[in-house]
């Protein structure tokens, strides 16, 4: 954690659900950032926040964004009010830190990214799991040319993620919902990242097997890259196996688990009662808790990352990277984190205070984007698509 500066960013936030939930220990315990208000629908939510916080609490949007005494918007909104929340905020002056995906259409992304650089504010697109450490490092080892060019990619990630608790959009794909919107970003941005950024191509083929889950539950995709590299992406969230089995049983959040303890398949009688439950474990419900305080064994990941270089094999995990040379593996070790996430936090700090352009800006995040309505173009047309608003990594 970078601890330059004695500047604390006010952060404002829209949204108080499970990506606010996800991130609030990273916001609880990096002291360069306070969260000073927060805007929601729910009252229950807004009470918890001006108890936990002591901060401003709003019920609208717009309110929020109009304080003045807030730096940074961060937006973690449902995915079909992220274009909206986000114009709202520049058009204030307010910094952006924007949950993945950015938005749902190139057009949305585009307003977004020229709505930032009209107001001469700073866009950070996250979490996605390219901030993680050990992908970070496994960049770095890269760079170092060490292990020469990277030439393949394998991204791999087996979860329950269809099966736990749902609002109706988020099972509608048309809405933003399904696993190709919330789950292929992390894979798209961390292979990009490590392959050098511009992809030139996707084919891809998507999975929606079961009729009460109406919507994408799974995906593989094929990238090629202007340098040659290429990269597949797998991903099945419907529940079987667990692919935290490879990585000894920490899960994407880098906590100890115990093998089977992902989320059944619970049966709700309808889509509302569904909704009830999930809100009522979401931040300021009634079945809501912070989980445990204490940090994480590891680091964040999302299933199993194996690059493929001329001379080594890399491997991230959860405690760092596995180097394979000549069937000979070690360990390139990474201390557990003091604080979950704080990369996020590093990109934005060195972004508002330093003026330092965020790798992970709109640009990037609208390349992410165009890869990932790739892959649901080509698995819709059985074709492949050609992509037009990459950006390279230096």
């Amino acid at each position: 954690m970078n601890d330059s500066g004695n500047r604390t960013i006010k952060l404002g936030v829209i949204g108080l659900g499970r990506a606010f939930g996800l991130m609030l220990p990273t916001f609880a315990g990096d002291r360069r950032v306070s969260v000073v208000a927060a805007a929601d629908t729910r009252e229950a939510a807004r009470q918890r926040f001006v108890a936990d916080f002591g901060g401003k609490a709003y019920a609208t949007a717009e309110e929020l964004c109009a304080d003045p005494a807030i730096d940074a918007v961060y937006v973690a909104t449902p995915h079909q009010f992220h274009a909206q929340h986000a114009l709202l905020a520049a058009r204030h002056g307010k910094h952006l830190l924007i949950e993945k995906p950015l938005a749902l259409t190139l057009a949305d992304c585009a307003a977004i990214v020229a709505a930032a650089r009209a107001a001469k504010v700073h866009l950070v697109v996250g979490h996605s799991h390219s901030f993680d450490a050990p992908v970070q490092r496994l960049r770095a080892l890269v760079q170092s040319g060490a292990y020469g060019a990277v030439r393949m990619i394998n991204a791999i990630n087996y979860t329950d993620y269809l099966y736990r608790p749902r609002r109706p959009e988020e099972l509608d794909s048309a809405q933003g919902g399904g696993a190709v919107y919330n789950q292929a970003a992390h894979q798209v941005d961390v292979v990009r990242f490590i392959a050098g950024g511009a992809a030139t191509s996707v084919r891809a083929i998507t999975g929606a097997w079961d009729r009460t889950r109406p919507t994408e539950g799974a995906y593989a995709a094929l990238l090629t890259f202007a340098n040659g590299a290429f990269a597949s992406l797998t991903y099945n969230g419907y529940g079987h196996f667990d692919s935290d089995e490879w990585q000894g049983w920490i899960g994407e959040m880098g906590q100890k688990k115990a093998p089977g303890t992902g989320v059944p398949r619970k049966s709700f009688a309808t889509l509302q009662d569904e909704t009830a439950f999930k809100n009522a474990r979401n931040y300021g419900g009634e079945n809501y808790s912070r989980g445990n305080p204490t940090p994480p064994a590891a680091h964040n990941h999302f299933g199993t990352l194996l690059v493929s270089c001329d001379r080594a094999d890399l491997r991230a995990m959860p405690n760092g990277v596995m180097i394979y040379e000549d069937g000979v593996g070690r360990l390139d070790a990474l201390p557990p984190p003091a604080v979950p996430r704080s990369e996020v936090i590093d990109e934005l700090y060195r972004a508002i205070v330093d003026d330092v352009a965020p790798l992970h800006d709109g640009a990037w995040a609208m390349a992410t984007m165009e890869v990932v309505f790739a892959i649901l173009r080509s698995a819709r047309e059985g074709c492949d698509v050609t992509l037009s608003y990459q950006v390279a990594l230096a």
